[in-house]
């Protein structure tokens, strides 16, 4: 069973407030200071830093915080996966970026989870850096992410390479184009994702490698979400920098076009991430297999 000061720690480290977490938990905030206090004398340091408006972890909380939460999820994992052996089933979490949502990997999960009756799949959508946090925290099975981390704790498995690519209405002057060269892009209205985000990432790092600067474009609008995105740029508000992938199912029903930029290659590889443990390979390949089969349709 896990130590319920362990619960307590988490859920205020998460919410911020003592109040609050005594709610979630259904417990006093006198038992909340209590368990906290516990925690602390425990490992002889302190785990928040408290001030007026101010409720923050300590550094040593923070690592406090990374192992409780391992530990939490290894719980959970472990109450799961007996579950799982007395009913002959099986429960995968699965991460994926907000890129991701927009290709069709989460079609071809639902289409293996249809197949497979004894499995069930949670999809939890998050950014690239939360999504390998909850990985090496064992809070997923496994993450399909772009790329690699450098880490000894992980193994992956390569799904598909994709590339971005300029992404404009199918009305804009430039679609009936073979291809957009930097100048002309430079002249458009831009509407990217975030700077946290890999696509932006990977399309600002090109662009340093040949001696230019994101900061010669027009960026109108930064969005998180790729399918607003895509709307606006359907509405001909701007042009993107997409992956290909996301891009496949509106550009053949013709709302969009996509244009390779001229002298700039963008390619990344979309991959299956998981922890070196992690026993059911054979669900990993039968996904690749799955997936690569649909893109192929």
């Amino acid at each position: 069973m896990l130590d319920p000061k362990l619960e307590t720690f988490i859920t205020v480290a998460e919410l911020k407030n003592f109040t609050k977490a005594a709610q979630a938990l259904n417990l006093t905030q006198p038992a909340v200071s209590n368990h906290i206090n516990q925690l602390e004398k425990e490992y002889n340091t302190k785990l928040f830093m408290r001030k007026k408006k101010d409720f923050t972890l300590t550094n040593e909380g923070k690592i406090a915080l990374t192992y409780a939460r391992r530990l939490k999820a290894l719980h959970d994992k472990m109450i799961q996966k007996i579950a799982d052996e007395q009913t002959s089933s099986s429960h995968i979490k699965i991460g994926i970026t907000h890129t991701s949502e927009n290709n069709n990997i989460t079609e071809v999960l639902a289409q293996y989870a249809n197949q497979m009756h004894n499995i069930t799949i949670t999809i939890i959508t998050d950014s690239i850096n939360n999504l390998y946090d909850m990985l090496e925290n064992y809070q997923l099975d496994i993450a399909i992410v772009d790329g690699k981390k450098q880490s000894g704790k992980l193994n992956y498995l390569m799904l598909d390479t994709d590339y971005l690519v300029c992404v404009l209405s199918s009305q804009h002057p430039l679609a009936k184009n073979s291809s957009i060269s930097l100048n002309q892009l430079k002249k458009e209205n831009m509407i990217l994702r975030l700077p946290s985000s890999s696509t932006r990432s990977l399309f600002e790092a090109t662009l340093i490698s040949i001696n230019e600067s994101i900061d010669s474009f027009n960026v109108l609008l930064e969005v998180d979400n790729v399918s607003t995105i895509k709307q606006l740029v359907m509405n001909n508000f701007g042009v993107s920098i997409l992956p290909q992938s996301v891009c496949t199912k509106d550009v053949k029903k013709g709302k969009i076009k996509t244009l390779p930029i001229e002298n700039l290659s963008m390619t990344r590889q979309m991959n299956i991430a998981y922890n070196k443990d992690f026993a059911n390979i054979d669900v990993l390949n039968d996904i690749v297999t799955l997936y690569r089969t649909s893109q192929n349709k």
